[in-house]
């Protein structure tokens, strides 16, 4: 019988970043290629989103603007001395704020960071203490209606959650302001902290009640499995109970599954926000996205879709890490 083969030497938190630093750049690469195919593809015009539905210009002069901005040239040449630039560390011009991509994404991504931010947080605390207590109270009134609003809005669209807050909040009840991330046409370096919150509640709350659902699902699965081994009955037996049983028992097995679950969510967090930042008009990554891709702004599309793709990368790196952290198990597999 030949011997057992031992685990090669390395693994360890290391290897895991370097092996997914090789797969975030072949992830660029293809995240890029296809978000500059189907730009490229798109209906809309570039130049004349530029210029204006109305502008009267010649054809001369329509020749002029795309041999300005490089549409004149072959979609490779397009494509490689964007990437070329972009190793450079220049992502372009926007077509449509006359201004660097780096600029106008440095501008917005920390509005962005902080609502996203606000909502991951509120929803991963109150996802899995609303998980743990469904779990301790399983078939109970408390169990069915965290199940029933967690399958409610599980199912449930950003866009229309944040017109339902928009109608009832803003405009029925008149607490919060409709839109925007401040007083209309007061300048942004005046707009006090108070100001600021005001006009982020009611965006951040819908970020974090749609995410709410499924850490709260999962940890409810999770604990209830903790609930049912043999060690826990052991525990209850030798009179553990609430509180106790949880710290001693259910907390180390329930969180790294929801750990998990809360960085793999970064990828419809951000999803999330493109919608809830349109809805309400908030100025952040997701609402300029949006404004990119309608007036055919390349360089800042790309840019935007460069940055969300490193963002849904950190989320997945942090939870392998914070796994392998946690169980060394986890850390043996990867």
């Amino acid at each position: 019988m030949e011997p057992l083969k031992t685990r090669k030497a390395g693994t360890g938190p290391l290897r895991i970043v370097a092996i997914r630093v090789l797969r975030f750049a072949t992830l660029l690469i293809g995240v890029s290629v296809l978000a500059f195919v189907l730009v490229l593809n798109s209906p809309v015009d570039p130049i004349q989103a530029y210029i204006g539905a109305d502008a009267n210009v010649t054809d001369e002069q329509l020749a002029r603007l795309r041999e300005y901005w490089g549409l004149d040239e072959s979609p490779i040449e397009q494509y490689s001395a964007w990437a070329h630039a972009m190793l450079q560390g220049d992502l372009g011009t926007s077509t449509l704020y006359k201004a660097p991509v780096a600029a106008v994404i440095g501008e917005r991504f920390w509005a962005s960071f902080a609502l996203m931010g606000a909502a991951w947080v509120l929803s991963g605390v109150l996802g899995y203490l609303l998980g743990v207590l469904a779990a301790f109270h399983r078939g109970r009134l408390a169990d069915r209606i965290i199940t029933g609003y967690s399958y409610a809005l599980s199912s449930t669209p950003a866009f229309w959650l944040g017109i339902i807050f928009l109608a009832v909040f803003a405009v029925q009840l008149g607490w919060f302001p409709v839109g925007l991330a401040g007083p209309a046409g007061v300048p942004a370096d005046e707009v006090t902290l108070a100001q600021r919150l005001h006009h982020f509640v009611l965006p951040a709350a819908t970020l974090s009640l749609i995410g709410v659902a499924n850490v709260a699902m999962h940890t409810r699965e999770k604990m209830t499995d903790v609930l049912r081994s043999d060690y826990v009955v052991f525990a209850r037996a030798r009179g553990e109970r609430g509180i106790s049983l949880f710290r001693n028992h259910g907390l180390r097995n329930s969180i790294v599954p929801a750990v998990t679950l809360q960085f793999a969510y970064f990828a419809e967090l951000f999803g999330g926000s493109v919608l809830a930042e349109t809805v309400f008009s908030y100025p952040g990554l997701g609402s300029t996205l949006t404004a990119a891709a309608l007036g055919g702004d390349v360089p800042l599309l790309l840019g935007i879709v460069l940055i969300s793709s490193a963002f849904v990368f950190a989320g997945n790196l942090i939870a392998d890490l914070v796994n392998a952290a946690i169980d060394p198990r986890v850390r043996n597999r990867i």
